[in-house]
């Protein structure tokens, strides 16, 4: 099937679902949109947040760049894009909970470490927006001399979110809800090869894995099961909080 029909096909299918079968979810989109969270992603095409994480339409605002970067606020006239998505989520639509979900295998964290673009323009626009992770870069090179590319290029990713939470908190509205308790941060990696999930502790100062239940085919579950060693649902909330 070309690929123009697949898209339609697949227009289709959801104009079945959401507006025959069952319609009246986007009855209610139709009078505003509330999203509980706000979701900073990667735009690679192998990292959907709301197939990721089982959403429903209206329940995700999502934001994607590059890397999934947030620079400090208030940097002269670039970034404007990013800065007005991330101040509207917070202040007109008063999310809840900010994400930034960054995954293995990202192609934008990797040019940063390798500072290798394929042309100059590229490197003009590519390599000025991935350098908002610069200070991310430069501690993996300082903190892991002897270490491979890959092995680089995966702390990085994880650097990489701790910058964005950190840049997240220069904005005045995102300080003034955090300090009524209105507002959580949370930095979250995806490891594509895996199908895991690591979750950035503050405390830990650290990504800790997040288990939910263990993939693979489904089976049936026993009568009885002894709670997981590493707490299962209980321990995931515990990371979360």
């Amino acid at each position: 099937m070309h690929d123009i029909q697949r898209l339609l096909s697949g227009f289709d299918r959801f104009r079945r679902r959401y507006y025959q079968e069952d319609p009246a979810l986007y009855r209610s989109l139709c009078a505003g949109q509330h999203p509980g969270t706000l979701v900073i992603a990667c735009c690679d095409s192998r990292v959907d947040p709301a197939l990721m994480l089982g959403c429903e339409p209206g329940e995700l605002f999502v934001v994607r760049n590059v890397a999934n970067l947030v620079p400090p606020y208030g940097r002269g006239e670039s970034h404007q894009g990013v800065l007005a998505a991330i101040q509207f989520a917070v202040e007109q639509l008063a999310v809840e909970r900010i994400i930034v979900l960054g995954h293995s295998q990202c192609g934008g964290i990797h040019a940063l470490m390798r500072q290798s673009f394929t042309t100059r323009a590229e490197a003009g626009v590519v390599g000025r927006w991935v350098s908002v992770a610069e200070p991310a870069r430069r501690e993996v090179l300082a903190r892991m001399p002897g270490a491979s590319l890959d092995q680089c290029c995966r702390a990085c990713e994880k650097a990489a979110i701790r910058i964005s939470l950190r840049n997240l908190e220069s904005f005045s509205c995102v300080r003034e809800r955090r300090a009524r308790g209105a507002l959580s941060l949370h930095g979250w990696h995806f490891d594509m090869a895996r199908g895991e999930l690591e979750v950035y502790s503050p405390q830990a100062d650290a990504f800790l894995p997040l288990c939910l239940s263990e993939p693979g085919p489904r089976r049936k579950a026993p009568a009885a099961r002894p709670a997981r060693p590493d707490g299962g649902i209980g321990r995931a909330a515990a990371i979360l909080a």
